[in-house]
């Protein structure tokens, strides 16, 4: 039977008092404790080229994880900035506050329409109108958006296309008159040829 060393041939007699007492508590629970166990062969021949590079991998898998991530978090942060920006376009002192007028114009052929009037930029009264149901018209024709007052067309606001397949388009438009409480929007057909102001197809 192997015996550990000699505690007081370790220490000797300078060390006396608690301190002595302390490390041969010590000295005893590294006895109970016994050796470490020996190395396995594997840990004894140190790392390989095979564990290297499989760390390698780990690290790249890692990294190309945490850059997934934060791309991620950049575009959730991108469409709440935008999205953010958009908001506060659309409360601004032009485009934010209620419409000066918003009219709905119908037609005979069930064409229906909403123009929204927006509060005078300098002057000019941006307008937006959306028209579903108008038929395309031949060559060279096109529909014409007149200010009507007092029962009649008064002035052009603007004119638009209708394409052969759509059901529906919005058109942006301007009235670069001085409005007044009464005024009302007319939609006309504007055929090749003819002069003057067309036949009214929404109001």
């Amino acid at each position: 039977m192997t015996h550990g060393p000699d505690f007081d041939e370790l220490i000797g007699g300078d060390v006396g008092g608690p301190e002595r007492e302390r490390l041969r508590r010590a000295h005893e629970l590294l006895l109970v404790a016994g050796p470490p166990p020996e190395l396995s062969p594997e840990l004894e021949a140190g790392p390989t080229l095979a564990l290297t590079l499989g760390r390698d991998r780990g690290a790249a898998r890692f990294r190309r994880r945490a850059a997934l991530l934060l791309a991620a978090a950049l575009a959730v942060a991108i469409v709440f900035i935008g999205g953010y920006a958009a908001g506060n376009r659309n409360t601004g002192t032009n485009a934010a506050g209620p419409a000066w007028k918003t009219l709905s114009l119908h037609g005979a052929s069930g064409a229906v329409a909403t123009l929204r009037i927006e509060r005078a930029e300098q002057g000019n009264w941006p307008m937006t109108l959306a028209v579903q149901g108008l038929p395309q018209l031949p060559q060279h024709g096109y529909y014409e958006v007149y200010l009507a007052r007092n029962g009649r067309a008064w002035a052009p606001c603007g004119t638009f296309v209708v394409g052969r397949r759509s059901t529906g388009l919005t058109v942006r438009l301007n009235a670069p008159y001085e409005l007044e409480r009464g005024d009302t929007w007319i939609v006309t057909k504007q055929l090749p040829g003819e002069n003057g102001v067309g036949p009214t197809v929404l109001q």
